[in-house]
């Protein structure tokens, strides 16, 4: 192996480090995949995805083999002390507008078995399993890894690293990288079971109409303590409850405990037990997601609390926003410093959304029965008012970085519609740099434009691509013409007039060489 050289050395092959090994064989990359283990995890982990994470499965070409792996469902309800809903952040009835529904759960082994089959299709991938990362050293042109496999040392040579290697992450360490304490540490025991029926909930009050309990992530805000309920894959569900104070872990797990406190919701219910294991919740963001050709991604950057199912789907925005950019540069077709936009970007998309957990995670772990209540009526209030939303409406848009921030709708995630003959829009379209024009006629105003790009555009009409006007109103709803969007499905800017001068913003964004921005 020391005599081979990838572009990218992959630390970790769980879901994010499995992702990342898929997008970047994917652009064409040569590939090498580390990690600890023999094979998948075999227990369940993570266990929530949103419609982002489909979306990247489909531009790898593995959403019909994943899929069916997924349960989808309908979002997310807290219930207040009085067993009163006080939030509710469904998604039951609602439009689709990014082509899959928002949430959907799974069985963790299973996804990162299909991801890890998903590189069988590159020759350019290279996956050394049952393989320890013991150091490593960074020069000018690239990074050399030190490998242990039983014993037996090697090295190999690659240019850049991704670190996908956990909140533990030996990488993160070796480089003395620190973590932004968010200041959220709870202990919590996570139950997964197999479930014969439907699972029993108590009585509960204001449940929204056509809203199933089944097909919900249901979070008790009960100061007795708090609890969270959630559907998964098939016949399996997850039961996350909090550790009250003076509470020991080991004794927490023993199967009377656990039966004791399952039994609320399993009584009478056929069940098999899969794990009971007890978790910290942190709010850790690192202070440094690169170091030279190193990057950190998933949980070796940030670790979340669960309240809102983003932690894994974290760690995959995060390698979908750095893949496209390596390949710019490993092609020689934009300068390192674009690389700099990563943290730029997902910094902060990711501090908001972690702290919205955090908050969220205060107001569920109240243990103090009249704060408890004077919780409810305020979040109650705030329904009333109109407040709410779904958990996708957390995720906010990047404001920096490679964005047009100063045109209308800049940074958001693009819809996708699917069109006429049910094929969804990237699939129609490809998911690589495209410019949605209105209508005809400004398609025609762009073509030369985009003819003369430094990098590769697709030009789509947005009149003769076969949607149901979703493209159309979109622009229309930002008063723009025309829509530059990015390989990850984000938003560069917009423009009412001048296409060739949004393009001309996005080469400079991009830090094109000189030959090729020439």
């Amino acid at each position: 192996m020391s005599s081979v050289s990838y572009d990218i050395g992959i630390i970790g092959c769980g879901p994010v480090g499995a992702l990342a090994a898929n997008l970047a064989a994917a652009a064409g990359l040569s590939v090498l995949v580390i990690d600890r283990a023999e094979g998948p995890h075999p227990l369940p982990r993570a266990v929530h995805l949103d419609h982002e994470m489909m979306r990247l499965f489909q531009s790898v070409g593995l959403d019909t083999v994943l899929a069916p792996a997924m349960r989808e469902t309908e979002g997310h309800l807290h219930i207040g002390a009085d067993h009163g809903v006080i939030r509710y952040m469904g998604t039951a009835g609602r439009p689709k507008p990014f082509g899959w529904a928002n949430d959907y759960f799974f069985y963790q082994p299973e996804l990162e078995a299909l991801l890890r089959d998903g590189l069988t299709r590159f020759d350019a991938v290279t996956l050394c399993a049952a393989t320890e990362l013991t150091g490593f050293e960074q020069d000018g042109a690239g990074v050399t890894l030190h490998l242990d496999r039983d014993g037996v040392t090697d090295t190999a040579r690659v240019r850049w690293v991704i670190a996908c290697d956990g909140a533990r992450s030996m990488v993160r360490k070796t480089l003395g990288i620190a973590l932004d304490d968010l200041h959220f540490e709870e202990p919590w025991l996570v139950v997964d079971a197999e479930v014969a029926a439907p699972v029993r909930f108590p009585a509960l009050t204001g449940v929204p109409a056509g809203a199933d309990l089944q097909q919900l992530s249901v979070m008790m805000c009960d100061p007795a303590r708090p609890a969270t309920i959630v559907p998964g894959r098939g016949d399996i569900r997850r039961w996350e409850f909090m550790l009250l104070p003076g509470e020991d872990e080991a004794t927490m797990t023993r199967p009377e405990v656990v039966a004791d406190l399952l039994s609320p919701y399993l009584d009478g219910v056929p069940h098999r037990l899969l794990r009971a294991a007890t978790y910290q919740f942190h709010g850790l963001i690192a202070e440094r997601w690169r170091d030279g050709r190193v990057f950190l991604a998933g949980d070796a950057a940030h670790q979340t609390p669960p309240f809102f199912g983003q932690g894994m789907c974290h760690g995959m925005r995060d390698v979908a926003n750095l893949v496209w950019k390596l390949a710019l540069v490993i092609g020689g077709r934009a300068e390192p410093d674009l690389l700099d936009s990563y943290q730029v970007e997902r910094d902060p998309h990711v501090r908001a959304v972690v702290t919205a957990a955090v908050e969220a995670g205060r107001y569920i772990c109240e243990l103090d029965p009249t704060r408890a209540a004077e919780r409810d009526a305020a979040m109650r209030e705030r329904a009333r008012s109109g407040q709410t939303g779904t958990a996708a409406d957390l995720i906010p848009a990047y404001r920096a970085g490679v964005v047009a921030n100063d045109t209308a709708g800049a940074g958001e995630r693009f819809v996708q519609p699917r069109l006429g003959d049910g094929e969804l829009l990237d699939s129609a379209t490809g998911s690589g740099w495209r410019l949605i024009a209105i209508d005809r006629a400004a398609a025609d105003a762009a073509r030369s434009a985009v003819a003369a790009a430094a990098v590769s555009v697709t030009l789509v009409d947005a009149t003769t691509i076969g949607d149901d006007g979703t493209l159309r109103h979109w622009l229309q709803a930002r008063g723009s013409r025309f829509v530059l969007i990015r390989p990850d499905a984000y938003v560069f800017g917009t423009a009412d007039a001048e296409p060739a001068a949004l393009l001309e913003r996005l080469h400079r964004a991009l830090h094109l060489c000189p030959a090729v921005a020439a």
